[in-house]
């Protein structure tokens, strides 16, 4: 079996006024969300997202065509508050998460992603960003106009290009993928990966520690970095052990209490299929949208994480 344990944090940081992310870290998801949109907006925005996810905490299973679903939902939400609320008529809010899901009788991750939002895998040393960021600055490095390592000091860094809004219409991207024991997940509001580049990221991770514990520490790395955002974090280990020895798995709590009370932990079978260097992002859109095919109207492929 493989057992997940998971932490997460979340703070203003040291320059804004107030904390505008929403965090939901409970399986069988873990979703982060960077509200905009002037005051109050953009706070109602992501606890509006996060609200509509709690609905698949108590589901026995979830499957991949919840995700889009719930998204979905998401935005018809945020739209119908927008028209009867003026002072909230311009919100939006990035969505990132990472979920648990059933499909063809075997268990998968889900990651999907609206936004500059983010989901980091570390696995065995090699740190990954699995998502792409829906943002101007990645639209000009896909394009080759500027190189990957100009975008962190981009003027134009902050312009995001999908959103879960009422102006926007965003397709999310989807990547599914077996779990694999021994890997971590980073999943992060901008407020992170704005001021810790990889380098930074893959040294913090890899540190020997519970979930809850690291979450603090990237908090706490960024605001000593500037904290020029607000900056969330989840942290998701994946424990496991050889199929000779499942019954020998140590089902307590792995992590101990964090700060938003004592850490859970899920079983999920073990898949033994590779993990692919490049999420699956064909797979992905069949699972969620239930098609299979290209011509059908609605298959989506989001694009891979080097921007193809």
């Amino acid at each position: 079996m493989i057992v997940v344990t998971w932490g997460s944090a979340t703070d203003t940081g040291r320059v804004r006024a107030r904390n505008e992310d929403s965090v939901l870290a409970q399986a069988p998801v873990f979703l982060v969300a960077d509200g905009m949109g002037g005051h109050l907006g953009g706070e109602v925005a992501s606890q509006m997202t996060v609200d509509t996810f709690r609905e698949i905490l108590g589901r026995p299973t979830v499957v991949a065509a919840d995700i889009p679903a719930l998204l979905q939902d998401a935005i018809e939400a945020i739209r119908m508050r927008a028209r009867v609320d003026p002072a909230v008529s311009d919100m939006g809010t990035t969505a990132v998460g990472l979920a648990m899901v059933t499909e063809e009788g075997g268990d998968y991750w889900l990651a999907f992603n609206v936004g500059d939002s983010r989901i980091y895998r570390l696995h065995q040393g090699v740190l990954a960003q699995i998502t792409v960021d829906h943002s101007y600055v990645q639209d000009l490095v896909a394009a080759g106009r500027i190189a990957p390592e100009e975008a962190r000091t981009h003027p134009e860094r902050n312009i995001v290009t999908r959103v879960l809004g009422v102006s926007d219409h965003p397709v999310p991207d989807f990547w599914v993928f077996p779990p694999e024991p021994g890997e971590r997940f980073l999943i992060c509001s901008d407020g992170l990966s704005g001021e810790l580049d990889d380098d930074d990221l893959a040294h913090l991770l890899a540190i020997d520690a519970p979930p809850f514990e690291l979450a603090r520490l990237l908090v706490e790395t960024a605001n000593q970095a500037g904290g020029r955002d607000n900056i969330s974090v989840i942290v998701v280990d994946v424990a496991g052990a050889d199929s000779d020895d499942l019954e020998q798995v140590d089902r307590r709590d792995l992590a101990g209490p964090g700060p938003g009370g004592p850490a859970e932990t899920v079983d999920l079978p073990i898949v033994t299929d590779e993990i692919p260097t490049q999420p699956r992002t064909r797979r992905a859109a069949r699972l969620a949208r239930g098609r299979d095919e290209p011509g059908d109207p609605g298959w989506y492929q989001g694009p891979s994480p080097d921007g193809r």
